[in-house]
């Protein structure tokens, strides 16, 4: 048995408060080389007082990946405080004993060491990693305000285009799309099921993006005023619809009155030590165009990327900290807004994110806080920063299974088990998946206009573990290559939109409502993975119901067949007759076994 693939760490996400008294445990071990394990563990108080050996507990294997096993148990204490060491089998026979100072024969004598044990001293209640509950509920609809709906022709930028007028946008077009437009178009999202929307920034720029902030608080003129995002907010709140805006915290707009006073004042400006400036003079970029402005290269001080018009803030600074807190402070008590998203979040120091938890949370306590990260995050996610993360690591593994045919199945299931397991139960219920978004192709460009390789990517990541959204305009058909093509106008006539994409996706954000509990908190068995076949089954389970997921992305049609009735809930290229499944290329079921669960008829429809 390997013993160098052992991999525990107290009070991290291999062991946490989950709930309550709920301590969960988790160990990696070498794929394939432990045969059992056991958790060996008691109060430490007590330890001479209770035969600790005789109550060993079996720890179950509850993910796999190509390379490692991962084991778990829930694990209580009467008195609040635990102290343990795990019992290895493997399937060599050797039998070891693997604590906090390493790994011993399983032998009596190293049992008596009560200090060599991993220990959580107490569970603090204040500690656990905390995450809002409404969060793990919603279904998120991404807007990009610009290109969503033109409400208000009146504020329209000069020399905007006719709305969709343009096959592909380019980089420094306007459509004039506003909160107007968000605010007539609400009852739209409610019929479809939305019940969070996040918005793309909002605040005043001179860009259509608006990632290049001039004033954190002013609502761009373009997109109406303050007291119009105030009504969007209530409106949507009296529907049931949490709010989320984009804090963009990494950078400023080059156009912002701190950056011109820098360019106009040089080494003499207050605001000099806002931002890292390597030399000066530093010049002015204005009268480059916008795609020239995407790439300058290097500069004689940072930017977000080689974008000459987003200068890097230096959030050590106490001004800037005391400047950017009272941004992200303004909107959530004077707006009421559910959501902070955090561009660029991972290049902001941790200090100042620990800062910014506290200043939000202390006026709205289940506020949800969401980084944008594309890699894995554990250091954010520990309950002093952020709940969560736009969870590309996660959904790339199944965008290369379903649209990229790079993953097989058995790499997928690996990759996604990885994904899983570094990171907290509470905060995986809150992951942020989405399949496409401002900054990637649109899924059913990537899915090369396949529908039904669409519809099945995005049941997929519907049935995962986690928060779901989807991007504006996917419902419709919507389609676009990179930045800035997949910022395309929104359809909003009827007649032009893809209506058989639309009903599927209102069914299956219902499905997902109906199935929340079972989606957001159900273990998953990954029961039937058939590597050459391109088929992925497997299983949630949560409070005695069990909901079975087949996917076929293989060539042939697959046969399922069960000694009890099939349930289906929710299937498109699929049919089932008596015992039997038969789900064709691209298709998929989801479906409950036995006759006690009864088909409502309106949940589902053949695609």
């Amino acid at each position: 048995m390997d013993t160098s693939a052992l991999l525990h760490r107290p009070d991290s996400e291999y062991a946490y408060l989950y709930d309550d008294n709920q301590f969960n445990i988790r160990l990696r071990t070498k794929a394939g080389e432990a045969e059992r394990i056991s958790l060996i563990s008691g109060d430490n108080y007590a330890y001479k007082r209770e035969e600790w050996k005789e109550q060993e507990q079996p720890m179950q294997l509850i993910a796999r990946t190509n390379i490692h096993d991962f084991w778990g148990i829930v694990a209580s204490a009467p008195h609040n405080r635990l102290s343990y060491a795990f019992h290895i089998t493997g399937k060599d026979g050797i039998e070891i004993l693997y604590s906090d100072r390493g790994v011993y024969p399983y032998d009596d004598w190293y049992m008596e060491n009560i200090n060599s044990f991993f220990r959580m001293p107490y569970f603090h209640e204040i500690d656990r990693v905390g995450t809002p509950s409404w969060a793990k509920k919603t279904i998120w609809y991404q807007i990009f305000p610009e290109r969503f709906a033109n409400g208000d022709p009146t504020n329209d930028p000069e020399n905007s285009l006719e709305w969709g007028g343009k096959k592909h946008p380019g980089r420094d077009d306007f459509y004039g799309g506003d909160l107007q437009g968000v605010l007539d178009h609400l009852d739209y999202l409610v019929d479809l099921g939305i019940n969070g929307i996040y918005f793309t920034p909002i605040f005043k720029a001179p860009s259509n993006h608006k990632y290049d902030t001039i004033d954190y608080f002013e609502v761009d003129p373009h997109f109406g005023d303050k007291q119009l995002f105030k009504t969007v907010v209530e409106e949507a709140h009296k529907r049931g619809i949490r709010v989320m805006l984009d804090a963009v915290f990494n950078h400023i707009g080059m156009s912002s009155y701190q950056w011109q006073d820098v360019l106009d004042k040089q080494e003499a400006s207050e605001y000099v030590d806002w931002f890292h400036i390597k030399e000066f003079p530093v010049k002015s970029l204005e009268g480059l165009t916008a795609d020239e402005l995407e790439f300058v290269g290097p500069l004689n001080y940072h930017t977000f990327a080689f974008t000459g018009h987003m200068p890097k803030l230096n959030t050590s600074n106490p001004a800037v900290q005391k400047y950017l807190l009272s941004i992200a402070t303004y909107w959530v008590r004077e707006f009421g807004i559910d959501a902070w998203r955090l561009d660029v979040a991972n290049e902001v120091d941790h200090h100042f994110w620990k800062k910014f938890n506290r200043a939000v949370r202390k006026i709205k306590p289940d506020i949800y806080i969401l980084g944008e990260i594309w890699h894995s995050s554990q250091s954010w996610l520990q309950g002093d920063e952020f709940h969560a993360v736009m969870n590309y690591a996660f959904t790339e593994q199944i965008e290369d299974f379903f649209t990229n045919k790079s993953n097989s199945a058995v790499k997928l299931v690996s990759g996604l088990n990885e994904q899983l397991m570094l990171y907290r139960k509470q905060t995986n219920e809150v992951m942020f998946n989405m399949l496409d978004s401002h900054d990637t192709p649109r899924l059913l460009t990537t899915a090369n206009g396949n529908k039904q390789v669409a519809k099945a990517e995005l049941t997929f990541m519907f049935a995962q573990t986690g928060s779901p959204c989807i991007f504006y305009g996917t419902e419709v058909g919507l389609e676009g290559y990179n930045d800035p093509d997949c910022r395309k106008c929104m359809i909003w006539d009827e007649d032009e939109r893809d209506n058989d994409m639309f009903y599927f996706m209102k069914d299956l954000i219902r499905f997902r409502k109906e199935y929340q509990d079972l989606l957001s908190f159900g273990d998953t068995e990954w029961h039937d993975i058939r590597e050459g076949e391109r088929v992925v089954g497997f299983k949630k389970r949560y409070q005695g119901t069990e909901l079975y997921c087949y996917f076929n992305q293989g060539e042939e049609t697959l046969t399922l067949k069960y000694h009890q009735e099939p349930v289906p809930i929710f299937r498109n290229l699929a049919s089932v007759r008596a015992n039997s499944i038969r789900i064709k290329h691209n298709g998929f079921v989801l479906f409950t076994l036995g006759e006690e669960v009864k088909l409502d008829e309106e949940n589902y429809q053949e695609y």
